[in-house]
């Protein structure tokens, strides 16, 4: 209690508050920009910790992470670009939901569940740190593979309603996860003499690209001097929480689950979390040919995940030392900086501190309500704008965060053309959601699997050799015979 005490004193302080508020504030103008992630937040924020004390400096980083993936959700549900790659998992459903007049709806579950999300993740940081980072460390190549490969089973749960396309996609964004360096022997692969593709595809402008390029074209190609958005009533997002809880609580758990457990792992973070409580959600719903056409169930569940995994990512970085994600390196690096060494001896040594972030990332996630809502009613402009002047900003701001990604006019070049690819996937009624999980997931799959036949001299019994391994190895087995089994379930009963 002591410590407890001491870490109240620590963070509510004017200083320590005032600080929390500009780092929410700039979290959320990043967050809601195409391009520019909760990453580059971090990043943008790292110099301006230097002056600052250990507390505050931590603070800002927590508060800005949080807002800047759920601000992703506001471009997401309103223009079809999801503004951080957190949301793209639900950029297609949230979107469906403004065509049909219920952007009010969608912005509100978007709130509500990020925010709860955010709540629950930081409750099992707080009380289950050191278990759950014993679990992430006992995960290594075979497992790490199977759970990207588990992510991959995901598309075709996403585009379940046209399985041959949706497979397509997926290998099309396989394909873009193979350009660079060849695994181990560093041989450039499909790089055709550019030095600019030797580290690969930038996912965020090939994301950039397919999402906001192709709407562009789109328009450009139906005409948009009389086109505005679709008139859509955007009220108080706060109303009707209450049913909304009740109606949706089972997938806002299954979202919860999830991310906490995705985001514990070193490396997954909140992308591949949301992606997979995305698909978690379509398989045990009830109504799954309902998704894709703007069901409310697949955003509650990928919001609650990509935001419990914010949390839970600080696991095994705060207890061992081992970033939960790109986020949480940032933030170990600033920690050390400031004399919080992570690690066990954190926790025995400085209490108070670890509380102080404890206490943080509770009023982060209270703060979000507020400021969110602030954020959805200075976007009420958007939807009154015609699209002729609206979409010459969306490119303006789509060329600045694929520069800003990695600071290269290459990546502008590939921003355009996954643009031209998008339009033409989506003009033949490929999906577009399945191709960025490839992109994402590809490399992952590749170098753990290599990873493992090297240790095990090209044995492929390594891969269920581990009692994790082999769990995670037999569950996707048995997702892919699924179909197979079914079908031969179906036959007897029909024969019979």
């Amino acid at each position: 209690m002591d410590a407890i005490a001491l870490a109240a004193g620590l963070v509510f302080r004017v200083d320590v508050l005032v600080t929390l508020l500009l780092a929410s504030a700039f979290g959320l103008f990043v967050g809601a920009i195409p391009g520019l992630t909760a990453t580059m937040a971090m990043a943008l924020l790292v110099p301006l910790t230097f002056f600052m004390d250990p507390i505050p400096a931590v603070g800002a980083m927590v508060t800005a992470s949080a807002m800047a993936i759920f601000a992703g959700d506001i471009p997401s549900t309103l223009l079809r670009i999801p503004g951080t790659p957190a949301s793209a998992a639900y950029t297609e459903e949230a979107y469906r939901m403004t065509l049909k007049g219920e952007a009010e709806t969608a912005m509100a579950a978007n709130l509500l569940f990020s925010a709860f999300g955010g709540l629950v993740g930081t409750a099992v940081l707080i009380l289950t740190a050191p278990y759950l980072a014993e679990i992430a460390l006992k995960f290594s190549a075979p497992e790490y593979f199977w759970m990207a490969t588990l992510g991959l089973t995901c598309a075709a749960f996403i585009g379940s309603g046209r399985p041959v396309k949706g497979i397509l996609s997926l290998l099309i964004g396989l394909l873009v996860a193979t350009v660079g360096l060849d695994n181990p022997a560093a041989v450039p692969r499909f790089t055709f003499g550019s030095t600019e593709l030797l580290g690969g595809v930038d996912f965020i402008a090939a994301m950039i690209g397919l999402f906001a390029i192709s709407e562009v074209l789109r328009n450009a190609t139906q005409g948009m001097a009389s086109q505005t958005l679709p008139q859509v009533r955007l009220g108080n997002p706060l109303r009707g929480w209450g049913p909304m809880f009740r109606k949706y609580w089972p997938q806002q758990v299954q979202g919860n689950v999830v991310g906490v457990a995705v985001g514990a792992l070193p490396g997954a973070g909140a992308d591949l979390a949301a992606w997979i409580a995305y698909a978690v959600s379509r398989r045990l719903s009830k109504h799954p040919e309902k998704y894709g056409t703007g069901n409310l169930e697949g955003i509650v569940a990928a919001g609650s995940a990509n935001n419990s995994a914010l949390g839970s990512a600080w696991v095994p970085a705060l207890v061992f030392g081992i970033p939960g994600d790109t986020i949480t390196a940032i933030v170990i690096g600033v920690l050390f900086l400031h004399g919080l060494n992570p690690g066990p001896t954190l926790f025995i040594f400085q209490p108070e501190n670890i509380y102080a972030v404890f206490i943080i990332f509770i009023l982060a996630n209270i703060l979000m309500v507020p400021l969110g809502y602030a954020a959805i009613m200075m976007s009420r402009p958007i939807l009154k704008m015609p699209r002729r002047v609206l979409m010459p900003l969306i490119l303006a701001f789509c060329v600045v965060g694929a520069f800003a990604s990695n600071n290269a006019v290459f990546n502008v070049g590939v921003m355009l053309a996954f643009g031209v690819l998008g339009f033409f996937m989506e003009e033949n009624g490929i999906p577009l959601a399945p191709c960025i999980l490839g992109i994402v997931l590809g490399g992952m799959v590749e170098d753990n699997f290599i990873t493992t036949m090297i240790r095990n001299d090209g044995n492929l019994l390594a891969f269920f050799e581990r009692p994790i391994a082999a769990g995670l190895g037999v569950a996707t087995l048995l997702i892919w015979s699924s179909p197979l089994i079914l079908g031969l379930l179906r036959r007897r009963r029909a024969a019979a």
